[in-house]
């Protein structure tokens, strides 16, 4: 797309590339080890900031998402890129790029369990799905910058910001925690979000003649909604129906 020409990190996949590589190995070896002898990081108010920094974030991302296109014209069905320079076209090119950011500003999730010493919950799930998303969002950003290929991203900012408001009151410590009784109820919003997504993005194999400009995409988030949606009703067996992650007033 000539329209990002000049824009931060889309010039090439590789520092892209180069960022997941180093997130992967810092958190899954390098991290643990660093902090193998340390004492874990009291990072509370850090965390407060981040996690509520990420809410406003994502709610501005809806907004924009919506603004750009899902609440000003599109069908829901066979919405197709618009490459000319309009404003509405410009604002879902800049919208994608932002979101593709934001994945790199979620990494700190990760970088936060390592620190604290949490490397229980750096989980296969965990880190393939922040290694993932930024990785094939840079090509949407570079090839597709709106049409229906946008809708999960849409769905996943509203998804987090109810997931950021509960870690935000996580972070706020035990006197927070009698608010956190839903938290097995975000993980069934999470799972409804991929069964929107395989569904709608499921439509291209039943309609006629839609001239959506990169069917691969359209495959490649089909394959991802079904699979996270697999992953995540498997830690959905094991986290609530087998007891193993239920919150401690429950247990």
């Amino acid at each position: 797309d000539p329209r990002l020409e000049g824009w931060p990190l889309m010039s090439s996949p590789f520092p892209t590339t180069f960022i997941i590589g180093t997130y992967v190995y810092f958190v899954t070896s390098l991290g643990p080890k660093l902090m193998e002898n340390k004492k874990p990081f009291e990072l509370r108010q850090i965390m407060t900031f981040y996690n509520f920094s990420v809410v406003a974030l994502s709610l501005y991302m809806t907004y924009e998402f919506l603004m750009s296109g899902w609440a000003t014209g599109y069908s829901f069905r066979c919405d197709i890129v618009d490459y000319s320079r309009s404003p509405t076209a410009l604002r879902m090119v800049r919208t994608c790029w932002l979101y593709f950011f934001s994945k790199f500003i979620e990494l700190l999730d990760t970088i936060f369990f390592v620190l604290r010493k949490k490397n229980n919950q750096v989980t296969f799930l965990h880190v393939f799905h922040h290694s993932i998303m930024p990785w094939t969002w840079w090509f949407g950003v570079k090839f597709a910058a709106g049409g229906l290929g946008t809708f999960h991203a849409l769905l996943n900012c509203i998804v987090h910001v109810v997931m950021y408001t509960y870690y935000g009151l996580c972070s706020l410590g035990p006197a927070y925690h009698k608010y956190l009784w839903w938290k097995k109820y975000m993980t069934t919003i999470q799972l409804v979000q991929f069964i929107m997504i395989t569904v709608h993005i499921g439509q291209i194999y039943i309609m006629d003649d839609c001239p959506y400009q990169y069917p691969i995409f359209m495959f490649i988030i089909w394959l991802y909604g079904s699979m996270f949606l697999v992953l995540f009703l498997h830690f959905w067996y094991h986290a609530y129906t087998k007891g193993q992650r239920l919150p401690k007033m429950a247990r």
